[in-house]
C-alpha cells in the first residue's frame, strides 16, 4: 500500500526535478536535491551520517550528557571499576574517573582536531592544486615538487617531527596534522582543473577578459569542491588515527584533557586485567573512524558526474 502524495509535495518535488530550471536558485536546489536522493540509497551512507550526528549532539550537550567529571575522579572507591560497578556504565580509570564522561568530553576534541585541519589542510590544497593545474609551466613544476616533497615522508612520522619541534599541545599536534594533510588535496585539484583548462567554457571567460585569479577562483574552484569534500570526508578516519597516535605517544592533549588516544596510553598497562580502560576509547575511535569512511563513500557515490549522468 502507498502512501498518498499531498499536491504540495508533488509541485515541491516537480519543481525540484525539473529540466528547465527557471532560476539559478532551483537549479541549485535541484542539484542538491538528486545528490541527496542518490545518497539516501546508500543505507551505510546514512548509517554513516546517522554516526557522525550522534557525535556532533555528543560533543554538543557533553555537560549535559556526562554523568561525572571528566577530570576529577575518587581513588578512595572507584578506581579500576569494572563497566556497571557503582553507577558507572563504562567503568573507571586508575584516576578513579568515568570512562564514558571522558569519552563524551572527547568527542569534543576529536571534532576540534577535525574540523580545523580540514579547514587548513583542504583550503591549502585546494588553492595549490587550481593555481599549478591552471598556469601550468614552472609554476606547476614548482607547486608539484613541494608536493611531492611533502608525499615523500609518511604522515605521521612528518607529524610527529613537527610537534617534537613545536612541542607538545593539541594547537601544535593540529597544524603539524593540517602542515601534513594538504598534500592529497592538491594533487586531486590539479588533476580536475587539468580536465577543465582548455574547456569551451573558460575559454569564453578569457574572452570576457576575466583575470587568471578569477577564473580560478570563481570558476574553476567550485568545479572540484565535490572533489576535495569526497576526500577530506574519507580522510577523516586517518586524521582521528593520527591524533590518537600523537595522543599515545603524550605528544597530543595533555592530561587531564579526556583525548581518546591519550586514554588508550594511560590505559595500555591495566590491558590484561582492566581491559575497559584502554577499550572503551579504542572501540570509540573504531566507531567514528567507521562512519567516517562510509559517509565518505556515500559522498563519493552521491556526487560522481557519472552517477550523475545516468
Amino acid at each position: 500500500m502507498t502512501t498518498p502524495v499531498s499536491a504540495s509535495e508533488q509541485s515541491w518535488k516537480g519543481w525540484l526535478t525539473s529540466d528547465r530550471p527557471q532560476s539559478r536558485l532551483q537549479a541549485r536546489c535541484g542539484r542538491i536535491y538528486n545528490i541527496w536522493q542518490r545518497f539516501a540509497e546508500n543505507r551505510l551512507a546514512l548509517a554513516g551520517l546517522a554516526i557522525l550526528i550522534a557525535l556532533l549532539f555528543v560533543a554538543a550537550f557533553a555537560d549535559v550528557l556526562a554523568p561525572h567529571s571528566p577530570v576529577q575522579g575518587d581513588l578512595r572507591y572507584a578506581r579500576l571499576l569494572p563497566p556497571g560497578s557503582d553507577g558507572y556504565l563504562l567503568g573507571t580509570d586508575d584516576q578513579g574517573r568515568d570512562i564514558l564522561s571522558r569519552l563524551i568530553h572527547g568527542s569534543r576534541l576529536t571534532l576540534f582536531v577535525v574540523a580545523l585541519v580540514a579547514i587548513i589542510a583542504a583550503p591549502v590544497g585546494l588553492i595549490v592544486g587550481t593555481i599549478a593545474g591552471y598556469a601550468g609551466g614552472w609554476v606547476d613544476g614548482v607547486l608539484m615538487r613541494i608536493t611531492d616533497i611533502f608525499l615523500a615522508f609518511p604522515k605521521l612520522v612528518l607529524a610527529l617531527a613537527l610537534v617534537a619541534a613545536l612541542g607538545p599541545g593539541i594547537e601544535n599536534a593540529v597544524l603539524a596534522i593540517a602542515i601534513t594533510s594538504w598534500p592529497p588535496y592538491a594533487r586531486i585539484a590539479r588533476a580536475e582543473t587539468l580536465t577543465f583548462r582548455n574547456s569551451d567554457f573558460i575559454a569564453a571567460v578569457q574572452l570576457m577578459g576575466a583575470s587568471p585569479l578569477r577564473i580560478v577562483l570563481s570558476h574553476i574552484v567550485p568545479l572540484c569542491l565535490s572533489s576535495v569534500i569526497v576526500r577530506v570526508t574519507l580522510d577523516m578516519a586517518g586524521i582521528i588515527l593520527t591524533a590518537a597516535g600523537l595522543g599515545f605517544l603524550g605528544l597530543g592533549a595533555q592530561p587531564p584533557l579526556p583525548e581518546w588516544g591519550a586514554m588508550i596510553a594511560s590505559g595500555r598497562r591495566f590491558i590484561l586485567d582492566q581491559w575497559w580502560v584502554a577499550a572503551m576509547p579504542g572501540f570509540a575511535i573504531l566507531i567514528v573512524s567507521l562512519g567516517f569512511n562510509l559517509l565518505g563513500d556515500g559522498l563519493r557515490d552521491a556526487l560522481d558526474p557519472k552517477e550523475a549522468g545516468q
